[in-house]
């Protein structure tokens, strides 16, 4: 099995025990997810099984959007509602305000990652000096916000609101949520987040691991290729005399016309996806092999 599965993350589940029950469910060793989905968050979870674990990092590197709960008033520790409180305002703004203050989000800011997360540095991840008490200077990244919307406004006696949001790779929405209070001078932490999409992976497609375990007899239907994140690029089938060389990973050379360092969809002569490869010195390169055996 090598392919991809749009995974529906439920509540209580870390991203690794998916991976861990799907491994159960699957009977395969070689599975991995692509970005890390707080436990206490739900939706899209892409797990890559088999030779499509080589393309967790591409995956990863894909947009993504989600839907949250905003709630003003106080920050907390660990910038979401599973945190303590540790400082509390009073909330007297209108949701004019609020739209103003999300507009400004748009485009790429510079964002300084939470404590609690899987970030290293030192060699040490965040959560766990946070877990000691202990808070260190993390240097700010950018990130990049594409669409940030108001889906429910402003309801002063809940002081919540929730947020649509389409980001790059990297953003914290509950650090968005946190940036959103200083900017109001109220403070603000994430309640519920979902995760709606990431990249063409869309949760309407999800499956939930339990649907995962009743249809693993027959997956067919939600199996997603390894081919077919690469379809943006052009197909090239190469020919029989070169079908050694293409399994061993040298360089191919054949007649095309191509500019310098554009990909291609490579399959062999029996027209098996077998990488993605780029055009490089008048020859095809490989950039990302996933079979080796010779069909």
């Amino acid at each position: 099995m090598d392919a991809i599965i749009n995974i529906y993350k439920e509540k209580g589940f870390t991203s690794h025990d998916v991976v861990a029950k799907a491994r159960g469910i699957l009977k395969q060793r070689k599975i991995g997810h692509t970005g890390t989905l707080d436990p206490n968050a739900t939706g899209v979870l892409p797990i890559c099984v088999g030779e499509a674990t080589k393309i967790v990092s591409y995956l990863s590197d894909l947009d993504k959007s989600y839907e949250a709960e905003v709630i003003l008033g106080a920050y907390t520790t660990t910038e979401d509602s599973t945190g303590e409180i540790v400082e509390s305002f009073p909330v007297n703004v209108t949701n004019d305000q609020i739209l103003n203050v999300l507009k400004s989000f748009l485009g790429e800011y510079n964002q300084i990652p939470p404590m609690y997360s899987a970030i290293k540095i030192n060699g040490q991840k965040l959560y766990e000096l946070a877990r000691q008490n202990i808070i260190i200077d993390r240097p700010s990244r950018k990130v990049k916000i594409f669409d940030l919307l108001q889906t429910q406004p402003f309801n002063n006696k809940t002081n919540t609101f929730k947020i649509k949001v389409t980001c790059s790779k990297g953003t914290y929405i509950r650090t968005l949520c946190t940036d959103i209070g200083h900017k109001l001078a109220c403070g603000a932490y994430m309640g519920e987040l979902i995760r709606t999409r990431v990249g063409n992976f869309d949760i309407k497609d999800s499956i939930t691991l339990s649907e995962l375990e009743k249809h693993k007899l027959d997956l067919s239907k939600y199996l997603i290729s390894l081919e077919s994140m690469f379809l943006q690029y052009p197909k090239i089938i190469i020919d029989k005399n070169l079908n050694k060389f293409l399994y061993n990973g040298n360089p191919l050379t054949i007649n095309i016309d191509a500019i310098e360092n554009a990909f291609f969809r490579v399959y062999d002569y029996l027209d098996h996806f077998v990488g993605l490869y780029k055009w490089k010195n008048n020859k095809l390169v490989v950039e990302k092999k996933f079979f080796r055996d010779n069909i």
